[in-house]
């Protein structure tokens, strides 16, 4: 093993019940609302995320890049514990980065989320030529926690 970084993991406890956060989590709608990153713009009309296979689609805009839209083909969903999906440019098939959020019941109003972002199955060299891992900084990931708890707050 070489030692190189393949994830960022950020945890926080938020002063909200995890059937809350999952209902905000699961809904694209509301996701540029938690992008630490600035890059989400907004959901392309996208049901409520109810399955691993489900697959949503987000507006997205970065300097780099400019305006793009991503797939989000959804890896893992357990109803107020686990959602997980792995991004891809539109129109192509996950290349192996995954965003994972995780949630630990600690009462009716606290829930303890771990939000991890994990590179490491990104295998494509034409992929790891052409991105830059990590795209997104530990304080963007920890902006992302200020801001899911901000809108369940406000929920």
């Amino acid at each position: 093993m070489s030692g190189e970084q393949t994830n960022v993991v950020v945890t926080r406890v938020i002063d909200a019940s995890a059937e809350d956060i999952f209902r905000l989590l699961s809904n694209p709608e509301r996701h540029h609302e938690l992008d630490g990153s600035g890059m989400v713009v907004s959901d392309e009309k996208t049901d409520r995320i109810s399955a691993v296979g489900d697959v949503f689609t987000m507006n997205m805009h970065n300097d780099k890049m400019g305006d793009y839209k991503t797939e989000n083909h959804v890896t893992g969903f357990d109803p107020k514990k686990l959602i997980a999906w792995q991004t891809a440019p539109a129109g192509t098939e996950p290349k192996g980065w995954q965003w994972i959020w995780e949630l630990q019941d600690l009462g009716p109003d606290s829930t303890e989320v771990t939000l991890t972002y994990d590179w490491s199955n990104v295998t494509d060299k034409e992929t790891l030529k052409k991105v830059a891992f990590p795209m997104v900084s530990k304080d963007q990931l920890e902006e992302s926690l200020n801001k899911l708890a901000a809108a369940v707050s406000g929920a």
